[in-house]
Order: structure tokens, then C-alpha cells, then sequence
């Protein structure tokens, strides 16, 4: 019997790609553009974790927009517990926040000349607990305080270690606990999961370093510790290198996401409007993919490019809404019979397109 071996080379997914056209958008975006048609290409596997390459036919220019993890850096968009927010107003002390810091809320700001993407999912440190966003969204340059929707994933503290937040750069929140907090909505169910995931890999951790995770409620806490960062870096680096090569090769195809399947079951799908701006995320996401797999019980489930297909190009939806924030973005979601999927629309001026597309199973 032939030995799987962990990721198909390149040249071997040249040979292989089977290319599969997709409708999951309309043909023209709300801008006058035609939109994207998209293509996913063969998989890329390590262990139990496969990711689909998705390439795109147009994108558009992202440019402009600035990443939580970028703003944070530079200083411009500060995070803070709500009722920490009054050296920050802008429009003559009129906005007068709530006494008191609240676990499912936090306050932005963005300083910058920039618009900001936020992502569900993206986690922030500090405060009195770590905190994951709970919903996709575009913060308009230079914005008074905008209330964010939260969920804790640090359970067991209470007291402020700082005044503001920093971004956890190294990863998102995995599928599971990103589900949790865009599609079911539920402090209980982030919190459940969170708790998984740091059990199942205390467990398969040595005795020091599960001694040193045990110390910590902190989702953030537990990824960063050395050996669970290492055994994520086992399966994600060389999956991270092989999509890059992908990219590289195929630049002119506009690599724009992926399917995600563990254990052979389509899980997720991330898609963005340009290269560019899935590259600006992608070390976060594929490391978010490898603690799913990590945390999933291994068994020899093999997906294949038509399963792909099909997850990504059904998007008919029982039950549709929307949320707009006028002339700057859109939300809407998408519930099926067993998927929820949320779209990311930009109406700054001159965009009109999506800028990022999850798909999940339900």
C-alpha cells in the first residue's frame, strides 16, 4: 500500500488541480464591477488537516484598508474596557460611556486614515480578560468610540493586567470557537469550547508544559505556550510555505482563501477580495486551522475537490439578514440547512465589494 505522504508538491497539484467554477456570488457588485468567479484548486493535506486553494477570476484593491493587528502595532486604533473610553472623545465630550467594564464589550477607536477591518474571531490581550471579536466589520477612519460585540475567552479573570488591549498576532481563534462566537452567539458555548480545546491539548502535552497550561484560563495563554505552539507549527508551516508557493505560482489566478476540512469533513471556508489581503491574514488563519485539527480525534477521512465544490457553492439560505452600517459596511448572514455564512460588504466610497466571506457547518 502506497504511504500518503503529508502535502502534495506543487508540481503534483498542477497536474492534479481539478478547477470547478462557482456561483455563490452575483455577477455584478453593488459598485458596477463584475464580480469575482471563483475556482478551487486541488488540496493541500498534513495530518488531518486539508486545505482547498481558492482562486478568483477579478479581485479588487484592498490597499487602503488597515488589519486590527497593523493598527495595534502602530498605535492607531487603541482598544479599551468600555468605561475607560473619555480621554478618547472627540465630538465635544458628547459621548458618555457606561460606569464599569462589561464582559461582552469593548471600546475601538481608530485613529488612523484608514478604514479598519475587524474580523470574527481575532483576538485581543489584556484588560481585565482576553476577549475574541464576535462579528466581522469595517471601522471608518478617524471614528468616535464604536462599541464591539465580544466574547471572553479567558474565563477565569477579573482584574485589569493593563489598561488597553493588544492583538494576539500569532493566530486566530480556531473554527470551532469562532462558530461559536459569529453563528451561535453564546458567552456558554465560547467559553465550552475554549475549555475543549485547552483540555484536549493539555492532555497530549508533556507533564511541564500542561502543568504551565493549567496556570492559565487564557485561550490566547494556551496557544502561546512553546510546545503547543510547536506542535501548531508542525502541521501549519508547512501547509503556510505550500499556499504561499501557490500564491507565487499562480499570481495572476488571484489566490483569494480556502476550504478547510478535518478529518475529511468540510468545516469552513475564508474568502477575500484581494491576494494581498488574504496574505495579511493567512499566518494567523492556517495556525487557527492547525489547533482545529489539533483538537479533533484523528481518522483517515480523505475529502476531495468535488466535496469542496459543493460546500463552497451552496449558499442557499432558508433564512437571510442583514446589518448596515450606512456608507460604510454591510453584514449579512446566511443561514442553510446546515451551514451559516456571513458576508463582509464594504460601501466606502469606491468599493462596493466583499471583502471577506466565512462559511461554516452548522
Amino acid at each position: 500500500m502506497m504511504t500518503r505522504k503529508p502535502y502534495l508538491t506543487l508540481g503534483v497539484m498542477a497536474a492534479l488541480a481539478f478547477l470547478v467554477v462557482l456561483s455563490m456570488k452575483p455577477d455584478v457588485s453593488e459598485a458596477g464591477q463584475m464580480a469575482p468567479t471563483y475556482k478551487v484548486l486541488a488540496p493541500i493535506s498534513r495530518g488531518n488537516l486539508t486545505i482547498f486553494p481558492v482562486v478568483a477570476d477579478t479581485t479588487h484593491d484592498t490597499r487602503n484598508f488597515l488589519t486590527l493587528d497593523e493598527g495595534v502595532r502602530s498605535g492607531d486604533v487603541v482598544v479599551s474596557e468600555a468605561g475607560s473610553v473619555r480621554p478618547l472623545v472627540r465630538r465635544h465630550g458628547d459621548y458618555l460611556p457606561r460606569d464599569g467594564a462589561e464582559v461582552n464589550r469593548l471600546v475601538l477607536v481608530n485613529n488612523s486614515d484608514r478604514p479598519l477591518i475587524l474580523l470574527a474571531g481575532e483576538i485581543v490581550t489584556g484588560g481585565k480578560q482576553d476577549r475574541v471579536v464576535g462579528k466581522d466589520r469595517i471601522i471608518p477612519p478617524m471614528s468616535d468610540p464604536i462599541d464591539l460585540a465580544v466574547f471572553c475567552v479567558e474565563p477565569e479573570r477579573w482584574v485589569a493586567t493593563k489598561s488597553s488591549f493588544g492583538s494576539f498576532h500569532s493566530q486566530m481563534a480556531q473554527p470551532s470557537v469562532r462558530r461559536s462566537a459569529m453563528a451561535d452567539k453564546n458567552q456558554s458555548k465560547v467559553w465550552a469550547e475554549v475549555n475543549s480545546a485547552s483540555q484536549t491539548l493539555g492532555m497530549a502535552a508533556s507533564p511541564p508544559a500542561a502543568r504551565e497550561m493549567s496556570k492559565t484560563s487564557s485561550y490566547a495563554g494556551v496557544m502561546a505556550n512553546e510546545e503547543v505552539k510547536r506542535r501548531v507549527d508542525d502541521v501549519a508551516v508547512p501547509l503556510e510555505q505550500s499556499y504561499l508557493g501557490v500564491m507565487r505560482e499562480l499570481r495572476d489566478r488571484h489566490a483569494v482563501g480556502v476550504v478547510v476540512a478535518v478529518n475529511g469533513r468540510m468545516i469552513w471556508a475564508d474568502i477575500f477580495a484581494s491576494t494581498p489581503l488574504l496574505e495579511r491574514y493567512w499566518p494567523k488563519l492556517i495556525r487557527s486551522y492547525a489547533a482545529e485539527a489539533l483538537t479533533q480525534s484523528k481518522n483517515s477521512g480523505q475529502p476531495d475537490t468535488k466535496e469542496a465544490q459543493a460546500f463552497l457553492q451552496d449558499f442557499g439560505a432558508r433564512h437571510e439578514a442583514a446589518e448596515t452600517e450606512p456608507g460604510v459596511f454591510r453584514r449579512t448572514e446566511l443561514t442553510g440547512e446546515d451551514f451559516t455564512a456571513f458576508t463582509l460588504t464594504a460601501l466606502l466610497p469606491g468599493t462596493g465589494f466583499d471583502i471577506h466571506v466565512a462559511k461554516m457547518v452548522d
